[in-house]
């Protein structure tokens, strides 16, 4: 019997050790959880919400279609289209310029003007129509042109949607043209020839709405056009 006792003794206390430990095992494994798999740590803005380095907000432009709606003072609701000059008028407000502003930024604008006249006003802003996502592929292209940006697109996959490279194609100097915010534009050269046949994508940019990919004629194609059509053979292709 004290034999009997003293194993159940033996056995309790074993199996309140195994739970503190187990206990003690998933406090730090709920502690040190997020810290141990940074792929559950995602970027925040100061607002909480998910950033997107890659795909900025769309920025209103002349034509563009704006409903602009006000829940509790429906009197206030509009349908109104960018102007050329960028501006678009308000009842109360009058005219105030957008271009260039996304929507977040206009509906924070329109709540600060708008609390001059309502209290607390509650204000939505949706896109109802507004240009199309495109890209523009110029030069030694086999089909160039203006072209829809639907989804992620990539350098490689705009050359091909283009028809890929004429045989006179510098394909080793394509040139890739982004507007800036300011209005001003900014060039990258990439090299489309060594990224093939390195089978190296790295530098294979991710497209923006509105980038214009150029591709230049190569230096031989160059001398082949000014040379005189005379018949004689030069011995360039």
């Amino acid at each position: 019997m004290k034999t009997l006792f003293a194993f159940l003794t033996v056995f309790l206390l074993a199996a309140s050790c195994d739970t503190a430990l187990c206990q003690g095992k998933s406090a730090a494994v709920a502690q040190s959880g997020p810290a141990e798999n940074p792929q559950w740590e995602l970027p925040i803005s100061g607002t909480g919400q998910l950033l997107d380095q890659r795909y900025p907000r769309y920025l209103l432009r002349p034509s563009d279609v704006l409903e602009i709606t006000f829940p509790l003072s429906p009197e206030f609701d509009q349908t109104v289209s960018i102007q050329p000059d960028g501006y678009i008028n308000l009842r109360v407000v009058g005219d105030f310029h957008v271009q260039g502003k996304s929507v977040p930024e206009l509906t924070e604008m329109l709540h600060t003007s708008y609390a001059a006249f309502l209290h607390q006003p509650v204000i939505n802003v949706e896109l109802k129509d507004f240009e199309k996502p495109y890209f523009i592929a110029n030069g030694e292209f086999g089909h160039p042109g203006k072209y829809d940006l639907r989804g992620d697109t990539t350098v490689a996959e705009a050359v091909a949607i283009a028809g890929g490279f004429t045989d006179k194609a510098k394909h080793s100097e394509v040139i890739i043209f982004r507007r800036t915010a300011d209005g001003w534009s900014e060039a990258k050269r990439i090299d489309v020839k060594r990224m093939l046949a390195r089978k190296d994508l790295t530098e294979d940019i991710h497209l923006l709405p509105g980038d214009l990919i150029y591709v230049p004629q190569n230096e031989i194609s160059k001398i082949h056009g000014l040379l005189p059509n005379t018949g004689m053979g030069f011995g360039i292709p």
